[in-house]
């Protein structure tokens, strides 16, 4: 009788149990390191579109770059997927509206991310496609959506 209280109690927690809070804390701090990859990775952009292509500092650029996609926005974008998908299944998420809305604004981020990349890839090759002053409008869509998420997730407006 004790594992079928065991079993009652695990299913009144969800299936994370009492593993929730670390799970939630966990996505939290990884959106943290997300997000501020995705502040800083366009910044560079902006100080690398004023370099001469095939310079020393236009290739110091391009480690930068390269090692910030790798080491920070990469896995720390995986790692807030998996957790906040683990926390989606735990809280029974789907089909709320602001939760609709969060995935959304999620799903545009890794596009975002996905870009940046390829941007990354371009100035690397030499190329200057964009302007300064739309690299720098473009520096600010990650904030905008950071803010709009933490209201989805804290108010619940629908």
């Amino acid at each position: 009788m004790a594992d079928l209280g065991h079993l009652l109690t695990f299913g009144a927690l969800g299936w994370l149990g009492a593993a929730y809070p670390w799970v939630k804390a966990a996505h939290v701090t990884f959106v943290i390191f997300w997000v501020a990859g995705l502040f800083l990775l366009p910044r560079f952009y902006v100080y690398h579109h004023a370099t001469t292509p095939g310079s020393a500092e236009d290739r110091a650029w391009i480690e930068r770059e390269a090692r910030t996609r790798s080491i920070i926005l990469t896995p720390a974008m995986i790692i807030v997927w998996l957790l906040g998908l683990a926390l989606a299944f735990h809280l029974g998420a789907w089909g709320q509206g602001w939760f609709t809305a969060k995935l959304a604004l999620v799903v545009a981020l890794t596009g975002y991310q996905g870009w940046m990349g390829a941007y990354g890839r371009k100035l690397a090759n030499g190329a200057r496609p964009l302007e300064n002053r739309t690299l720098r409008i473009m520096n600010e869509i990650p904030g905008i959506a950071t803010a709009i998420i933490v209201v989805l997730v804290i108010v619940k407006p629908f």
